[in-house]
């Protein structure tokens, strides 16, 4: 599942906990993924369900995890967040 890892979802994701979630000092937290960044703002760090995750500059990543179970269930909330956001957006630009 590394290896399929999409940049772009990841940066979406990213700003839809940056943009809808709580502020909590230099973390934002949404649904149970907290994300923050560097202080230059080229490595985003998202965690949640036993798993980190860092993407760096030209898209390099690393996840941090003890089971393959976590990277699943972290992977599928990214992709609800993803779904679920884009849906209220479009929603409420009708």
């Amino acid at each position: 599942m590394k290896n399929q890892v999409d940049s772009h979802v990841i940066l979406e994701v990213y700003e839809i906990v940056r943009t809808h979630g709580q502020k909590n000092g230099h973390e934002y937290v949404l649904e149970g993924i907290t994300v923050s960044t560097d202080h230059d703002g080229y490595t985003v760090y998202l965690s949640g369900h036993g798993v980190d995750m860092h993407l760096a500059f030209h898209n390099t990543y690393h996840f941090n995890y003890e089971s393959e179970r976590e990277l699943e269930l972290f992977m599928k909330k990214l992709h609800w967040l993803r779904k679920t956001y884009q849906q209220k957006k479009a929603d409420n630009d009708e």
